[in-house]
């Protein structure tokens, strides 16, 4: 019977551990009061070969966890809100089922500008759009899910060819896909959509300054997430740094927070077309104050050669070529490889580091290359990402939305007290 059952077998059944061929062999005793068996012992070792593979340990696949971060590291990050605002930012975002690892709500419609009268209310017609932009793991699969449960944040041509082309259009540079003029909870919305490493890579390297621009100025954040918020305080003293490389000895607190809320618009193309209000940097700080100094206080004082004192609104700041070669070498590296290819036809690079970071860092010409290196950073990716609103939005939204960027850059135009 044995031998019948083993011709039957298919030949690839050959590929068997010893221990189960014993197994299948073994007769039993049918004697009740027998002694209970030996324990098994453990197959011999077998030689690697293709009929006796070593096995493979298992591999997890998962991210390592980042450590916990200490409760109070990066308190800055997190300014408070209205308790109606923040009840209404958390009920959108836990509106969708798909998986969201880090989102943040920015702009006039979580923190007020002088734009907006305060009968302008958020999401409201004739107020601003609440905008939010969220981090997840993977955009493809995120995407579908949303697609399924939101198709109408969709434009038609984007259902048609599904979460794989949406995802698509979201990896180029920048690396984001927006879905606007969204109706939830009774208001309008605008979301971004973006990778958790994409969103890091920014923080940490100004490779766009696209996303680490928005997060110089004050957010709500609404689901946190540690290598965020470690890689986003990261992004806060390099603004600082980049800040204060173009400021004199001493200047007042709003000079440094127009100096890092401006870094996301240096090169933006919309700043010299009428899709823009040009007022937009001071209209954010004249009313954003506050948060700018709970965003940036501790970072600033924390600095070496750096004189703010906490009931002060004038900052001190060393400028010899030394303490700004300290804040020059530690510049994110997309910026700082900018600076250095400006140079490189000035002073050769040379074995005493030290020397050739204090002769670029007191070169009275700094702030303007600064200023020409950040311009390049923003401008190719601004630009596309106007161009991929198209696409994004789709026509009909494209046309709604450059209408109120126009109408803003008009109340731009007529100045700051009637914008």
């Amino acid at each position: 019977m044995l031998s019948a059952v083993a011709r039957a077998r298919p030949r690839t059944a050959v590929v068997a551990v010893p221990v189960f061929r014993s197994f299948a062999t073994e007769t039993v005793s049918s004697t009740s009061n027998s002694a209970a068996p030996p324990p098994i012992k453990p197959p011999s070792k077998q030689p690697r070969t293709r009929l006796y593979p070593a096995p493979r340990p298992a591999k997890s696949h998962r991210h390592q966890a980042l450590p916990q971060l200490p409760p109070t590291f990066g308190r800055n990050q997190l300014l408070p809100v209205a308790d109606s605002t923040r009840a209404l930012l958390e009920s959108i975002v836990a509106e969708f089922e798909a998986p969201i690892r880090y989102a943040f709500a920015y702009g006039s419609g979580v923190f007020e500008q002088d734009s907006y009268g305060t009968s302008s209310k958020p999401g409201s017609e004739g107020g601003p759009m609440i905008d939010f932009m969220f981090a997840v793991t993977h955009a493809d699969h995120w995407h579908s899910i949303n697609m399924s449960q939101h198709p109408g944040h969709y434009p038609l041509h984007a259902r048609l060819f599904g979460s794989s082309f949406v995802s698509k259009v979201e990896e180029v540079i920048p690396g984001v896909w927006f879905n606007t003029f969204v109706p939830m909870k009774g208001v309008r919305i605008k979301y971004g959509v973006t990778t958790v490493d994409n969103l890091c890579s920014d923080l940490l390297n100004w490779k766009t300054l696209y996303l680490a621009g928005r997060m110089h100025k004050p957010i709500r954040i609404i689901k946190d997430d540690p290598r965020v918020r470690l890689t986003q305080q990261v992004n806060l003293v390099s603004a600082v740094r980049a800040a204060l490389l173009t400021l004199p000895a001493e200047f007042s607190e709003m000079q440094l927070f127009s100096r890092i809320a401006a870094i996301s618009y240096e090169g933006d193309p919309r700043m010299h077309l009428p899709a823009e209000n040009h007022n937009k940097v001071a209209n954010i700080v004249r009313k954003q104050s506050p948060q700018f100094k709970e965003l940036y206080h501790r970072l600033v004082v924390g600095l070496p050669g750096v004189h703010w004192p906490v009931h002060s609104s004038s900052i001190q700041q060393d400028i010899t070529p030394s303490a700004r070669a300290a804040h020059l070498r530690k510049l994110p590296s997309n910026l700082l490889s900018g600076v250095e290819r400006s140079y490189a036809a000035h002073f050769t690079k040379t074995a005493d580091e030290i020397a050739y970071w204090s002769k670029l860092a007191g070169d009275e010409g700094l702030p303007k290359v600064m200023h020409e290196g950040m311009s390049q950073i923003v401008r190719y990716p601004a630009t596309i990402q106007s161009l991929k609103g198209i696409v994004t939005a789709g026509p009909v939204k494209s046309v709604r939305y450059s209408v109120e960027k126009v109408r803003k850059w008009w109340q731009g135009r007529q100045g700051p007290s009637s914008s």
